[in-house]
């Protein structure tokens, strides 16, 4: 089973939906895309972001609200890293020139029902003194 809104409230249907609201950043613009989808258990999904900045250095974080409304961080990506970033079941395409970086999901699950953010950051370094203290989130 799985989750929708269903006039305002969550019920459990057969496919699975992810929400995606239509902005959430920390610095400059993003946009989402598609508003939310629905997808069988097992099948893989793609969200869009696409993002305005005119910083060279940037870090790009995606994260998901689950139905409980609890944050959580799923992935990160480093503009200057030529690699694209993969955590467990989730990974990220960063397109440079196309300023986007879409998530896909494969072999979606139940657990998979949230809503997702897409979050933008400079790589603002202070006071280097022996280590760098960066202004986000810190990832283990």
């Amino acid at each position: 089973m799985n989750w929708d809104i269903i006039d305002g409230s969550w019920q459990r249907i057969n496919p699975l939906c992810l929400l995606f609201p239509a902005g959430a950043s920390t610095v400059e613009d993003v946009i989402q895309a598609p508003a939310s989808t629905s997808v069988q258990e097992g099948e893989a999904v793609t969200v869009n972001c696409k993002y305005e900045t005119s910083r060279a250095q940037i870090v790009l974080f995606w994260y998901k609200q689950s139905l409980s409304g609890e944050m959580v961080p799923l992935i990160r990506q480093d503009s200057y890293n030529q690699e694209n970033a993969r955590v467990d079941r989730y990974s990220v395409i960063l397109e440079k020139t196309e300023k986007s970086i879409n998530l896909t999901i494969s072999d979606s699950q139940l657990e998979n029902s949230a809503t997702y953010f897409c979050v933008l950051s400079d790589l603002t370094v202070r006071d280097v003194t022996g280590a760098a203290v960066q202004k986000h989130h810190r990832w283990a």
